[in-house]
């Protein structure tokens, strides 16, 4: 299989030679386009990759010369639309990375590129992808909870100082984390309930934790409060609190934007309006650490309650009218709990087999933006607002 790619970053490189690798190892990265030659051949792993790739200026002179099976977007955020709308022209399966886009203008733009295209497209939403999230799927499908009435879902994420101290915190580039982060959570609540999003009221929580107003460029070696301040490398590591314990941008810096200009938040919630008069709640906080971290849902009908945890790799069943319980376990510690191995064999189906539609395609990424620009523009309002399907005239 040999793979081009637009953007080589750090997911691109850990979904090929950690995921793809382990489920189909026979790949070559034969095409890279990237501006960043240097660091996208640092991040090659495989020696015949590093002296047979070709650097291309342009997408069109990789697809033309390089001979690929299937194309990857990872690069920043506010170029994945672009460049899927270029791959679009192509009859080559693509992985696009999420979010697909990061405004309306954007989203209108790539549903209507895809509406009459050959590209299928894998859209990178492992939750949605994974055995865990199809099996959970499976099951409300069948109907152990009834009819689903209700969903509450949170993700206290522990290593959310990253969105204060790297690229993530370029607010014009990522535009937010219900853009950045809900995106994979609205994407495989809608995917297991089987139900779109139709309305959402949001609200969001600004600098009370990250941002602030020390200067530009610092980083904790140059800070004389190091010492004291619980994010410095030496405090996270003694805390055992830190994602990253190495020398960082500042999490308090006026580079992390403001309210006025754009920042992203330190927690944000929905309420959401689902078909025929159901509803749901979601949370997302991004100052937790360590054993705090929690991700899932709760579906609730009238004949049982169902529990998705997924940093226990494990569903929890109540039945509301027997006298039975029961807990699901798999495997836990997998990338993405296990999502990452399954987006890697999505990968190889579309490649394979020339008939064959993702079980995430670009709908299903394009839906997903929707929702949250929705949901931006709600806290943004004070509003409930309608969310834009996709098809929608």
């Amino acid at each position: 299989m040999n793979i081009g790619v637009v953007g080589f970053g750090k997911r691109i490189r850990e979904i090929l030679y950690t995921s793809l690798k382990e489920v189909y190892p026979d790949f070559h990265v034969t095409g890279i386009v990237d501006p960043d030659e240097k660091g996208a051949r640092e991040r090659l792993l495989s020696d015949e990759d590093k002296e047979k790739v070709v650097f291309y200026d342009t997408l069109d002179e990789m697809v033309r010369k390089a001979k690929i099976d299937i194309l990857c977007i990872g690069t920043r955020c506010d170029l994945h639309t672009p460049y899927a709308i270029q791959a679009a022209k192509y009859d080559i399966p693509l992985l696009l990375e999420k979010p697909v886009a990061i405004n309306m203008e954007q989203a209108l733009e790539l549903e209507k590129a895809f509406e009459n295209t050959k590209c299928r497209v894998v859209v990178s939403f492992p939750l949605r992808l994974s055995t865990l999230g199809n099996f959970t799927k499976n099951m409300v499908d069948n109907g152990v909870v009834g009819d689903p009435m209700h969903v509450m879902a949170w993700n206290y994420v522990p290593y959310g100082a990253v969105y204060w101290e790297q690229g993530y915190r370029n607010y014009d580039i990522t535009q937010g984390l219900f853009i950045q982060k809900a995106t994979h959570d609205f994407d495989y609540i809608m995917y297991v309930l089987g139900m779109p999003i139709l309305r959402v009221g949001t609200m969001a929580t600004f600098q009370k934790v990250f941002g602030g107003k020390k200067a530009a460029g610092l980083v904790c070696s140059k800070c004389g409060e190091a010492e004291t301040c619980l994010e410095s490398p030496e405090n996270r590591m003694k805390n055992r609190s830190g994602y990253h314990t190495g020398d960082h941008p500042c999490v308090y810096s006026i580079d992390c934007g403001t309210v006025e200009t754009g920042t992203n938040e330190d927690a944000s919630s929905a309420v959401f309006e689902l078909p025929s008069g159901r509803h749901g709640v979601y949370t997302q906080v991004f100052f937790t650490r360590r054993d705090a971290h929690a991700r899932g849902l709760t579906i609730s009908g009238y004949m049982g309650t169902l529990k998705l945890e997924w940093y226990e790799s494990q569903i929890n069943l109540v039945r509301h009218h027997q006298p039975f319980s029961e807990v699901i376990n798999t495997d836990k510690g997998l990338p993405h709990f296990g999502g990452d191995l399954d987006l890697a064999r999505e990968m190889v189906k579309v490649v394979r087999h020339s008939d064959y539609t993702s079980i995430a395609p670009i709908e299903t990424g394009i839906a997903s933006v929707y929702v949250c620009l929705a949901a931006k523009e709600s806290y943004q309002t004070g509003k409930f607002v309608n969310v834009r399907q996709v098809g929608q005239v």
